[in-house]
């Protein structure tokens, strides 16, 4: 004899709650411990000059005259961009895209090495531009405090030390995101927290603290570690 639908129906909705209601769980906990409120913070003179020792600490003239940078993050998205000429080439899995950031236009899509061109490339053009906005930022982030778009704040701390606030306004793939930046005492970022749409959570906080010199004098992360995960960046090169 069959199952009813009505025991059908049972047996679905009990697996569904077996299957989510520890997510739930775990996420309502992880929320209640992790999620904080975006914290106020002081615009002017000293959160310059905090971006600026920041920079400072990062060698910011070193990444500057940096022409060439490639990576792999996660051991999924390969990357080799000529920052010195605005473009960069972004490999996964079957799919090739050689991004210009200058002139979008003349971006080019491949698939198994064969160009491809019409709604398909533009799909690929779009997908490979958000893997880099996200991957580069992973890489080059605290290089960006003083982009266009960005606002600087200064936020104080209960244990009283001062951490760097910094929102993007516009660009990107998600304007309005915010990090707050927490430095050593020579202003070498140690972490950052998080307020950003992509995130569940708000105040999430990941490390900056596995830093590598590239040939060229950059200092890049090689790996970043948020809660029980790790994100890894490999096969860097700098020059």
């Amino acid at each position: 004899m069959g199952l009813r639908p009505k025991k059908i129906l049972k047996i679905i909705v009990g697996a569904i709650i077996f299957l989510t209601l520890p997510t739930l769980l775990l996420f309502g906990f992880l929320y209640l411990k992790y999620n904080e409120d975006l914290p106020t913070g002081k615009k002017g003179e000293q959160a310059e000059q905090l971006a600026t020792k920041m920079l400072n600490a990062l060698d910011f003239e070193a990444y500057k005259n940096t022409n060439y940078i490639e990576w792999t993050f996660k051991n999924r998205h390969h990357y080799k961009w000529k920052k010195n000429k605005s473009t960069c080439m972004v490999y996964w899995e079957n799919y090739k895209v050689n991004l210009n950031f200058k002139t979008p236009t003349e971006s080019k899509s491949y698939v198994h090495n064969f160009e491809v061109s019409g709604e398909q490339s533009m799909e690929l053009i779009e997908k490979a531009t958000k893997f880099f906005n996200n991957d580069s930022f992973w890489l080059v982030a605290p290089y960006k405090v003083f982009d266009e778009g960005t606002e600087r704040s200064v936020v104080t701390l209960e244990n009283g030390k001062t951490a760097l606030l910094v929102t993007y306004t516009s660009g990107g793939s998600t304007p309005g995101d915010s990090y707050l930046w927490h430095l050593d005492d020579y202003g070498k970022p140690t972490s950052f927290q998080m307020w950003v749409d992509i995130l569940p959570i708000d105040g999430l906080e990941a490390t900056w603290n596995d830093w590598t010199k590239t040939e060229s004098g950059a200092q890049l992360p090689t790996f970043h570690k948020m809660m029980v995960f790790g994100l890894e960046i490999t096969d860097l090169k700098g020059n």
